[in-house]
């Protein structure tokens, strides 16, 4: 009987604090053993030439989301952990949302009841409360974090989903009882509702438009805000897809007065600009880059890089929101040809998150391989729970395992990707840098695009207090 059920063999493994070469061992799912030569195994592997990385961990994802009665998302659990693990993405955490009115430990169990026997990777959820009632704050969600849903997410716009201040100090207040880390939209509600009055009276309705209804001060000021009012309940929070320097100087003058205040970044804030949303002509193919916060410009891709670099950022995830472009319950409804305001809010990108951070950080050499594992895996299992199970190579860690080409070239086009959105951002975007095999709990799941893992093989991970929560 073989020692190993794998061995990789011949490549060169990165984690986020060391590179070094080396062979893995895996056995029932796990890495057992690394050593400078393994042999002894069912199956062997040669990576020669290749980089072995930790498989990617997506903390920010949104899969058969409820989007209103009109709207229906693209990717369900099974294209969208499909599409993730065909880019190199081993572990995701999906959003469970709360409808106003709604029990949030009902709407939980709908969301297991979609992922379970769907999913191709691992997966868990953070929780969206929009109806903090006192049976939420008081029953559920203490229940919920010890059924090991330990983050939720909080709104400060949207009609469907904000919170008001009052409200928020309330959940923030449940979170340091319980040490629930607390992700935030920070956007100004009532100033988005004024500016796209402003712009729809002056018959400005193109998708554009939908990117100088929330400007950066917008974003600024909806930051200052939640973490002041972290300050006063003595919470920590993250940030989630800060796009550009001046939320950015709010975040680092919290931490400079000792606050946990944390961000998480996108590629739509070092790849894309506002100008992408003029479409062809200022026309509603625009839509196709609607998201919020909005791309915004090439400064603020230099600020985002600093940003990456110098620590302000701890996670890179894809905010993967995926609505159809050439379909009326996608980006093409009928009521979304007559205002911004009333596409759907969000991109797919779930796929292409690695390959783009790879092409514009390591290949430019803005970053280095070890910052790159940081930032798309070892820091999101961190903060999330799930470390050493998951986001690193090391003796008893899962054996998610991604081998990379780092010098593939390819070019981004909806024709090879995996997902359900029938478009891609990216289209045409040229990268440096590709998975080459993605293996998710020791099974061969991807392997020169190639999908081979199968609906069911992914499994909800209960996950733990976060030790950035725990710490503070």
């Amino acid at each position: 009987m073989a020692e190993f059920d794998l061995a990789i063999r011949g490549g060169t493994v990165v984690t986020a604090s060391d590179t070094t070469r080396c062979d893995i061992g895996v056995r029932g799912g796990r890495i057992v053993q690394l050593a400078e030569s393994i042999t002894g195994a069912s199956r062997e592997i040669d990576a020669s030439g290749l980089l072995v990385l930790p498989g990617g961990v997506d903390s920010h994802v949104h899969l058969d989301q409820e989007s209103g009665p009109e709207i229906r998302m693209a990717d369900g659990f099974e294209s969208g952990t499909r599409a993730a693990a065909a880019g190199g993405t081993t572990t995701v955490l999906a959003f469970a949302k709360q409808e106003k009115g709604t029990s949030l430990r009902d709407c939980v169990m709908r969301y297991h009841q979609k992922a379970a026997g769907q999913a191709l990777i691992d997966y868990g959820f953070h929780l969206i409360v929009s109806d903090p009632t006192p049976s939420v704050l008081n029953q559920e969600l203490p229940a919920l974090f010890a059924d090991g849903c330990t983050s939720f997410k909080v709104f400060m716009t949207y009609d469907d989903l904000v919170l008001n201040d009052r409200q928020l100090l309330e959940v923030f207040a449940v979170a340091k009882r319980e040490q629930a880390l607390v992700m935030v939209h920070a956007e100004g509600y009532d100033t988005i509702k004024f500016l796209t009055a402003k712009l729809e009276g002056e018959g400005k309705t193109a998708p554009y438009f939908h990117a100088l209804s929330r400007p950066q001060l917008v974003e600024r000021e909806a930051t200052h805000r939640a973490i002041s009012h972290a300050e006063l309940i003595d919470v920590p929070i993250m940030i989630v897809h800060v796009s550009g320097r001046e939320p950015m100087e709010q975040i680092r003058w919290a931490r400079g007065r000792g606050l946990k205040v944390f961000a998480e970044t996108c590629p739509q804030y070092i790849s894309l600009t506002a100008d992408d949303l003029k479409g062809d002509n200022m026309d509603i193919s625009g839509g196709k880059y609607v998201c919020s916060p909005p791309p915004r410009d090439h400064a603020s891709w230099a600020a985002i890089w600093e940003g990456l670099k110098d620590g302000t950022f701890q996670t890179f995830s894809s905010d993967h929101c995926p609505f159809y472009y050439d379909s009326p319950e996608g980006k093409l409804h009928p009521k979304a040809k007559t205002s911004f305001r009333y596409v759907p809010n969000g991109i797919p990108g779930i796929e292409t998150r690695l390959q783009i951070l790879w092409s514009e950080g390591v290949a430019k050499g803005r970053i280095t391989a070890n910052e790159f594992v940081a930032l798309t895996a070892t820091n999101h299992a961190k903060m999330y729970g799930l470390y050493p199970r998951k986001g690193t190579i090391a003796v008893g860690s899962d054996a998610d395992i991604v081998l990379w080409d780092p010098n593939r070239k390819e070019t981004i086009r909806q024709d090879i990707l995996h997902h359900g959105a029938d478009y891609t951002p990216w289209e045409g975007f040229a990268v440096t840098g590709w998975p080459v095999m993605t293996i998710a709990c020791g099974r061969i799941a991807v392997e020169d695009g190639k999908v081979f893992s199968r609906p069911g093989d992914g499994q909800f991970l209960r996950r733990e207090i976060s030790p950035y929560v725990r710490a503070a």
